[in-house]
C-alpha cells in the first residue's frame, strides 16, 4: 500500500532540497562562528525535507487538476497519472506533510531559541508558515504561481536565501554578507534544476496554459538562462574564494553542452546529474 505512494515523493529531488541547509549549516560551523547544533542540523534536515515532499505532492495534485499531466509522454508517471493513487488519497498525503512541516518546524525553533515567545521564534514561525504556502501555492490553488512564470522567484526565495540564511541564523544567531552571496549562488543551480524540468514540458506547458519562465522565454533562450544561472554561481563561490567548487565545473560544462544539443525527455537524464552536482557544489563550498 506504501509503496504507490512512492512516485509521488519524487525521492531523486530530495538531495537537492538538501544543499541549502548543508551550505549554510557548514558555512556556520567555520571562521568566527564555529557554531554548530547536531539538532537545530537534524530538525531543519527533516523540515526540509517535508517541505520539499509536500511541494512535490501538491504540484502533482494542482496539474492533475487542471489536466497538465494528462497523457504526456516521455517522462515518470507518478501516482495520479499512472491511477495508482486517488485524488482523496494524495489530499491526505498532503495533510501529513502539512503536519509533519508544522511539527519538524517547531521543533527546529524551539531547539535554536528555546522558546516561541520571542521575537526570532515569532519571525522564523512565520518564515515556515511561508514556506508552506509556498510549497503548495506552486501549481495548486487559483492564486497558484507555478502558471504565472514566478517559480523561479519562489525556489530563488525558499530553496536558496531562506534554505541557507536560515539554517545559517538558527546556528549562530547572526548573519553575514559572505552567507546572503552564498546563499544566492547556491540558489542559481537550485532554479536550474526547475529550468530544465520546464523546458523539457514547454511545449505541454504552452499546451495547458502553464506560462512557466521557459515557455515564455522560448527554448532557446531558456538554455541561455539555464548556462547564465550555472555561471552566476560559479563567479559568486569564487569570488567568496570557495575554489574548491570549480572541481564540479567539468560536469557542469557537459551538462550545459548535453542541455544544448537535446530536447523533450532526453533532457530527463539531466536532472539528477545537475542535482548531485548542486549538492556537490553545497558541500565543495565548506571544505
Amino acid at each position: 500500500m506504501i509503496g504507490k505512494y512512492i512516485p509521488s515523493l519524487r525521492l531523486r529531488t530530495l538531495p537537492l532540497s538538501l544543499s541549502g541547509i548543508i551550505l549554510g549549516s557548514g558555512l556556520a560551523s567555520k571562521g568566527l562562528q564555529s557554531s554548530f547544533d547536531w539538532f537545530v542540523f537534524g530538525w531543519a534536515v527533516l523540515t526540509t525535507l517535508c517541505l520539499q515532499i509536500l511541494s512535490n505532492l501538491s504540484n502533482e495534485l494542482g496539474d492533475a487538476l487542471k489536466g497538465t499531466d494528462a497523457g504526456q509522454q516521455g517522462r515518470a508517471a507518478y501516482g495520479l497519472q499512472a491511477g495508482t493513487v486517488t485524488l482523496q488519497e494524495m489530499k491526505r498525503m498532503i495533510v501529513v506533510f502539512i503536519f509533519l512541516s508544522i511539527v519538524f518546524g517547531m521543533a527546529l525553533v524551539l531547539t535554536a531559541f528555546d522558546t516561541f515567545f520571542c521575537i526570532r521564534s515569532l519571525v522564523f514561525l512565520g518564515l515556515g508558515a511561508l514556506a508552506i504556502m509556498g510549497a503548495m501555492t506552486y501549481t495548486l490553488g487559483k492564486h497558484n504561481y507555478g502558471y504565472k512564470g514566478l517559480g523561479d522567484l519562489g525556489v530563488f526565495l525558499f530553496f536558496g536565501l531562506l534554505s541557507t540564511m536560515g539554517s545559517f541564523y538558527l546556528q549562530t544567531k547572526i548573519m553575514t554578507v559572505e552567507v546572503v552571496h552564498a546563499a544566492v549562488a547556491i540558489a542559481m543551480p537550485i532554479i536550474g534544476v526547475l529550468n530544465l524540468n520546464n523546458i523539457r514540458d514547454i511545449e505541454n506547458d504552452r499546451l495547458h496554459g502553464k506560462r512557466t519562465l521557459a515557455s515564455r522565454l522560448g527554448k532557446r533562450r531558456a538554455k541561455i538562462y539555464h548556462a547564465g544561472l550555472l555561471a552566476v554561481c560559479f563567479v559568486l563561490f569564487v569570488c567568496l574564494r570557495h575554489y574548491w567548487v570549480l572541481l564540479a565545473l567539468p560536469v557542469v560544462v557537459w551538462h550545459v553542452w548535453y542541455i544544448f544539443r537535446h530536447d523533450g525527455h532526453d533532457l530527463d537524464r539531466q536532472m539528477p546529474v545537475l542535482m548531485f552536482t548542486t549538492l556537490a557544489i553545497a558541500a565543495l563550498a565548506i571544505i
